[in-house]
């Protein structure tokens, strides 16, 4: 009996399973829609909750979770379940500036158990916090939000409806490859925003995507132009047409911020879809800083 391996060894961190067809059906998204509502934020907790955490705290302390996360290289919903996580807490426990980047912590620790084959460790993100936090005030964190949450840890985000969405859109396996990669680092960018918190999954996935595939040649039957993208999404999602052209308005100006906050030569090469949002916004929103733990020092 030979005793060699036949794996094969391959650089990809996770194999992931091939797309199942039956997960396209139209009735698989009609339950996602209706799964987003248990965890909707319903508006902003700073104007009835939070007294100490202000607006730009939590887009310092989401940005810090993006790059620690990209820096790990985590599956690519940990990141936006993390920050579910991080304000439907916040919706309802008051905490001091002093806690958010502890309970910011948390989120990534229970985010990447739920998502990740190999999860975060306590000691990684101990580090990373520049050993402000000691492991058991993670631990404890984290087992205050599943208190909280009462165990339901298992939340829609924008990343599940990526795939939906692209299929509505009829795109060719190269387009749909490159335009899912391209609207889940929009989504990411979406996430370190506080005015779109409250938006549902669904309706920030559908103008993330439509960013992402305005740029992209159709197949015959497809829809080709911004409005008529829209306008298939959300005939797919059953979102109000006025409130989803809103939105992408929202996403789209948050992108374009980004691109304008670029360095000049990154604005003189950079490329944009035929929508005018930028092509290499998510990669620069994603940029990891040299000292990412700085995020105490400003508060």
């Amino acid at each position: 009996m030979s005793l060699a391996c036949s794996e094969i060894c391959t650089e990809q961190r996770v194999i992931h399973a091939r797309n199942d067809p039956a997960m396209y059906d139209q009735r698989v998204l009609r339950n996602m829609l209706e799964l987003e509502e248990r965890y909707l934020i319903r508006k902003s907790y700073f104007d009835c909750v939070q007294r100490d955490v202000q607006p730009f705290m939590r887009k310092i302390v989401s940005t810090w979770m993006m790059q620690v996360c990209e820096e790990q290289r985590c599956e690519k919903d940990v990141f936006p379940l993390a920050m579910n996580y991080l304000d439907r807490y916040l919706s309802v426990c008051p905490v001091s500036r002093t806690q958010l980047q502890p309970l910011g912590s948390a989120c990534m620790l229970l985010a990447s158990k739920v998502k990740e084959t190999l999860p975060l460790t306590t000691e990684k993100l101990v580090i990373y916090t520049d050993y402000s936090v000691r492991q058991d005030e993670l631990l404890e964190f984290e087992l205050l939000l599943l208190m909280q949450f009462k165990w339901d840890v298992l939340a829609i985000t924008p990343i599940d409806f990526v795939d939906q969405l692209l299929f509505h859109l009829h795109l060719d396996p190269v387009s749909a490859a490159s335009g899912r990669d391209r609207a889940i680092e929009y989504i990411h960018c979406c996430c370190t925003d506080d005015s779109l918190m409250s938006s549902p999954p669904s309706m920030i996935a559908a103008c993330c995507v439509v960013a992402a595939a305005s740029g992209f040649a159709l197949t015959p039957g497809a829809w080709f132009s911004r409005s008529q993208l829209l306008a298939g999404l959300q005939e797919a999602t059953g979102v109000d047409s006025d409130i989803l052209h809103q939105c992408f308005e929202q996403v789209d100006a948050l992108l374009r911020s980004f691109h304008s906050q670029s360095s000049p030569h990154a604005h003189k090469h950079g490329s944009q879809d035929e929508c005018g949002c930028d092509m290499d916004a998510g990669r620069k929103c994603r940029k990891v800083d040299d000292t990412p733990t700085d995020v105490d020092l400003v508060f």
